[in-house]
């Protein structure tokens, strides 16, 4: 037995090293690393590595080798078949950077015939690890799977294990979890219709922000407020919208954005309160602007009526509602059939827009084609009309004096439509990638867009024309001359001065009812998809049966018929300028807490808040927050105290119902963050006998057991002091008890 007790000094002597892998095709005598443990090894084996002739050999033994050198034999022929042994690697000489490295053995553990070239080699071709190299050599940690960090409730959380069936090495449940991701109303979800940040995004977006107010009320706006005015305005706005969508984008990059658009990211960011709040009003506010773009394609369908002579009843606000709601109804059948139609149709519209805005341009620079134009006040390029219209000109109209405030008031709505591609989030294949991309290029086009044709109108068109033939005799600019009160033409008189100005009058029609439908159809699909998942989580009472979805789109039919009747109800009204002030605090108000959302979350800090999107800053959201809120009550300060009473008494309504939801808002993080700091505040307080409180631990065990000991503790503390009570566990108890 020398033999063996030599192996057992070297094997004394030889530093332990705990991370050392040996390698498997050196030969059987230097470092054989079998399974079977260590004592048994050296009792089986000699320094050799050859079985040792003993009568005291246990059979069981001697089987547990002989399967630890099959199984050994088996895993060098695979490593053979994958490369010839005797052909040199080609990354020997290339030194391995990776996150792990498995050295060979020391030269000096190992006996002196494993000292060769070949080995050597060998030993480098098999231990280097090699990122991308063969998946042999694929060494890097797996991705975290996201389904295993959703909400353990959701439908498409992946089944984990808890610590009692890890500790138990039990697998219950499994079965449940699996039954769980199968919803049986759902239906198959994989055949759902999905879209990129083109189609689903941008596209959405242009439509929405290209409203009725580019065709029918930009050059009114140029005739009141001016273009040095004009531009500070739509700048105005533009900040407004471009901070928003900076704090919606770090928002919707922070993690998973499912179906609910607004009203998810605010209710996962500061909690169910403020987020169904917003979310109701927000819906609202989406029924009510789809009655403003229908409104303004009734106008346009009117003035074209007029232009031929034509009417339906009267001309007026009757023929306004009557074509209002056939329009109304046309396009919740398109909503209706399906979103895929709905999209091809968006794509339609867009050509649409596009093309009359060209035409726009081309007719400015053409010029008045007829003295009826010239008329009407297209004058074509002129610097003297472009320096009168340079400054404000504010006037009184419909009992209404109109200033800054109140003109930024009726264009604002055409700076909404910044949210409507993330109204629609559950539809997009990419959220995260789509809604900061597709967004922030919207603002970038349409404003460019709208700075441009203020100057094209400004330059082009007066302010004020009679539109009378006899006023031009002889090169005369009477024309102009509006002492008498009698215009009816020009910039601040004609709501058609686009069709004027362009090089085919339908063409402008066309870009009009384009304008009107594609936002219209956005509001209307917009409206019942943030309604639908804020009754999903049943945050107010008597809405969930809004949230039933159709189809393998999952299709709110139920919200699609109530915000029908909202915008017919509306529709009713008949006034553009009357219909836009009363959405524009409403959407405000949303963009106050999207920009509140993104700075609380980045001053509570939970360890959740890492949004990919980098090009947001918490003083900005901030700013960004109050410059809305600032907005809003100097366009209209009674709406705004409506809006905010409106968001009080919903928050209200949630905080008193206590909706049992968990989503890991900011204001837990807060909460805890707050704690922390008076606990860790109180470390360098000096104790006074007045601020004495007396800190008891009631050994009562479970207190329901010992109620008198606990309320003789209680009456010590007076809820105004700690008071804990402990309870002994003797031995073991599960994970789920403890």
């Amino acid at each position: 037995m020398s033999d063996l007790s030599s192996i057992e000094m070297s094997s004394v002597d030889r530093p332990v090293n705990r991370f050392q892998v040996n390698p498997v095709n050196h030969k059987v005598n230097e470092t054989v690393q079998l399974d079977v443990p260590q004592e048994v090894y050296r009792r089986l084996v000699n320094s050799d590595g050859e079985p040792l002739e003993d009568d005291t050999f246990n059979e069981d033994a001697t089987e547990i080798l002989n399967k630890q050198n099959l199984q050994r034999t088996q895993r060098q022929s695979i490593k053979s078949s994958f490369r010839d042994k005797d052909k040199p690697s080609r990354f020997k000489d290339t030194q391995s950077q990776t996150r792990f490295q498995v050295a060979p053995q020391n030269e000096e553990d190992s006996d002196d015939s494993s000292g060769s070239k070949e080995d050597r080699e060998l030993l480098d071709n098999e231990y280097d690890t090699k990122y991308g190299k063969s998946f042999r050599h694929f060494t890097r940690e797996a991705l975290p799977r996201l389904d295993n960090y959703r909400n353990i409730m959701s439908i498409q959380a992946a089944y984990r294990p808890t610590l009692d069936e890890l500790h138990n090495a039990t697998l219950t449940g499994k079965s449940a979890s699996l039954n769980r991701n199968q919803d049986p109303e759902a239906g198959n979800m994989n055949g759902a219709l999905k879209f990129g940040w083109i189609k689903g995004v941008l596209v959405r977006c242009l439509l929405n922000i290209w409203g009725v107010m580019l065709f029918l009320r930009l050059s009114w706006v140029v005739g009141q407020a001016g273009i040095i005015e004009g531009f500070i305005l739509i700048l105005t706005t533009t900040v407004v919208t471009t901070v928003t969508s900076l704090s919606m984008s770090a928002i919707s990059t922070n993690g998973v954005i499912k179906g609910g658009g607004t009203y998810y990211m605010i209710s996962r960011s500061l909690g169910p309160e403020f987020g169904g709040s917003i979310g109701l009003i927000f819906s609202l506010a989406n029924a009510v602007a789809c009655a403003m773009y229908v409104v303004g394609f009734c106008e346009s369908m009117l003035d074209l009526l007029r232009s031929f002579g034509l009417s339906i009843i009267d001309g007026g606000i009757q023929d306004v509602r009557i074509i209002g709601c056939i329009t109304i109804t046309i396009l919740l059948v398109i909503v209706v059939v399906g979103m895929e139609w709905e999209a091809k149709a968006q794509l339609g519209l867009l050509v649409i827009l596009l093309v009359a805005i060209g035409d726009f341009l081309i007719g400015s620079l053409i010029g008045p084609k007829s003295d009826v134009e010239k008329a009407e006040g297209f004058v074509g390029y002129n610097f003297t009309i472009f320096k009168e219209n340079l400054i404000s000109d504010y006037r009184k109209e419909n009992g209404v004096q109109h200033d800054f405030f109140s003109v930024i008031a009726i264009f604002f709505p055409a700076a909404t439509g910044i949210l409507a591609g993330a109204n629609i989030s559950g539809d997009l294949k990419d959220p995260q990638k789509s809604i900061p991309k597709g967004t922030l290029l919207a603002i970038l086009i349409s404003t460019a867009t709208y700075l441009l044709m203020v100057l094209v109108c400004a330059a082009t068109v007066a302010r004020d024309a009679t539109g009378n033939l006899a006023d031009m005799a002889n090169g005369s600019f009477a024309f102009l001359n509006c002492t008498q009160g009698d215009c009816h033409y020009g910039l601040q008189n004609s709501f058609q001065v686009i069709e004027l100005v362009s090089g085919f009058g339908p063409l402008i029609y066309a870009g009009c009812f384009a304008a009107a439908i594609s936002s219209a159809l956005a509001s209307l699909v917009s409206a019942p998809k943030v309604f639908q998942a804020l009754c999903k989580d049943e945050l107010y009472p008597k809405i969930v049966w809004f949230a039933k979805g159709y189809g393998k789109n999952n299709e709110p039919f139920r919200g699609y018929v109530l915000t029908f009747i909202i915008a017919v109800a509306f529709i009713l009204i008949g006034e553009l300028n009357l219909i836009a002030p009363l959405i524009s605090n409403f959407f405000l108000g949303a963009y106050t807490l999207i920009n509140f959302s993104t700075f609380h979350a980045s001053l509570a800090k939970p360890v959740g808040w890492r949004p990919t999107f980098k090009y947001y800053n918490m003083w900005l959201s901030l700013v960004g927050s109050i410059l809305c809120v600032a907005v809003m009550f100097l366009i209209s300060w009674v709406t705004a105290l409506i809006t905010f009473a409106a968001v009080l008494a919903l928050y209200l309504i949630v905080a008193y119902r206590k909706p049992d939801v968990n989503w890991g808002s900011t204001t837990q993080a807060q909460t805890y963050k707050n704690a922390l700091i008076s606990v860790q505040q109180l470390n360098n307080v000096e104790e006074h006998v007045k601020n004495y409180r007396p800190q008891i631990l009631v050994l009562s065990g479970l207190p329901n057991t010992r109620p008198v000991l606990v309320d003789f503790a209680y009456m010590l503390t007076k809820n105004l002091s700690l008071l804990v009570c402990g309870h002994v566990l003797r031995g073991t108890s599960s994970q789920r008890y403890r």
